[in-house]
């Protein structure tokens, strides 16, 4: 592998995080902001086409109410993400218009993704902004969104922006150099990764949890981003959004972050929407049988194949679909609710009729709308 791939992606997606902009809680870095931009803007005279996900609303807020930590009530919360959402996009509006360069905002929750209509309809937006050369500013909707409803994070939320508009290259920029081999905060004999694919699972164990107050993510969850945003075919770069000139360094093909490569074939932009439904509904315990069919012959799934039905779900919803170990070998968007479920499992496909008195679908969950997992 080389870094040819990033210096030749033409639609990126970054994603800046709260330690970064707000120096770790002290406001919005103004400089930081300005320098990231800066390379923005050389980029898109470059020809390229940037999407920017920024993280920093409550974090702000926090600063801008004299708070003196991050508040645990929802309603709190939401507060300090309507009040610093102006600060942020303040920021970013009057820096980028140095460039003679508009801005829009774009605030999603995970009901935009999970609405086939309304994924439709910010699709369409996003690349339209795109052709009119504005920086479309996309954050999470914190000053609604619930626990329910909740991406969990930017690093998902960027990714999932990236399967979006078939982004080229997410470049999450973080308060580390990138993926290290241990913790670099205590390990002096961490070494970097420069170059996996994002599919490696020996990575797995390498990734820890967040050590910040300010935000959700940690390393782990820019490995997930990474593997989600693969499955469009997108490269990732993690990489120190504090290090100079880094977004330069990254479109030169520098040997910069860790490159994380997607080493698989891009799915169709329908089941990029169901992997992008992070809300899963309930769970199918399948046997040996329907596992083979689901991973080696990219069949249906029947109601013949389930031995077990978990938690409550409506037609339609997403279920996770899980070998006898809990391991998941599928998700996709299910024909019967729950009760209806459990009714039919384990039961062949005529019987169907006989024990519900109808049968609207043969399957329990059609090859259209079902990703296998592994």
């Amino acid at each position: 592998m080389n870094r040819q791939i990033a210096k030749d992606a033409k639609r990126w997606v970054i994603k800046i995080g709260s330690a970064l902009l707000t120096n770790d809680g002290a406001g919005l870095d103004r400089a930081a902001i300005d320098g990231w931009v800066n390379q923005i803007a050389e980029l898109m005279t470059q020809g390229k086409e940037v999407v920017l996900v920024s993280s920093g609303a409550i974090a702000e807020g926090i600063v801008r109410l004299d708070w003196q930590q991050r508040p645990e009530s929802i309603h709190e919360l939401q507060a300090a993400a309507a009040v610093g959402q102006m600060g942020l996009i303040q920021a970013y509006e009057s820096s980028f218009q140095r460039f003679d360069r508009h801005t829009a905002q774009i605030l999603l929750d995970h009901d935009d993704m999970a609405s086939r209509q309304r994924y439709l309809n910010a699709r369409g937006v996003l690349q339209t902004l795109l052709s009119l050369n504005v920086v479309p500013i996309v954050n999470e909707n914190d000053t609604v969104v619930t626990d329910e409803i909740r991406f969990g994070d930017n690093d998902s939320l960027a990714a999932l922006v990236a399967n979006l508009i078939d982004a080229d290259m997410l470049v999450i920029l973080t308060d580390k150099d990138g993926l290290y081999s241990a913790n670099p905060d205590t390990d002096a004999n961490a070494t970097l990764i420069t170059e996996a694919m994002a599919t490696d699972s020996s990575l797995d164990a390498l990734a820890g949890g967040s050590s910040g107050t300010l935000g959700r993510g940690g390393m782990v969850t820019k490995l997930q981003a990474a593997r989600l945003a693969a499955r469009s075919g997108c490269n990732t770069v993690i990489a120190g959004g504090r290090n100079e000139n880094i977004l330069h360094a990254i479109a030169a093909g520098n040997d910069v972050g860790t490159l994380l490569s997607a080493d698989q074939k891009p799915l169709a932009a329908r089941k990029q929407w169901l992997v992008g439904h992070l809300q899963v509904k309930g769970q199918l315990v399948l046997d040996a049988g329907a596992v083979k069919v689901l991973t080696e012959q990219g069949r249906s799934l029947l109601a013949v194949g389930v031995s077990r039905v978990i938690g409550t779900f409506t037609r339609g919803e997403l279920v996770s679909c899980v070998d006898s170990d809990g391991t998941e070998i599928a998700r996709g968007l299910v024909n019967y609710n729950s009760d209806e479920a459990s009714r039919i499992k384990g039961q062949s496909t005529e019987s169907i009729a006989d024990i519900l008195g109808y049968r609207e679908d043969d399957e329990l969950i059609h090859r259209d709308n079902l990703v296998v997992s592994i």
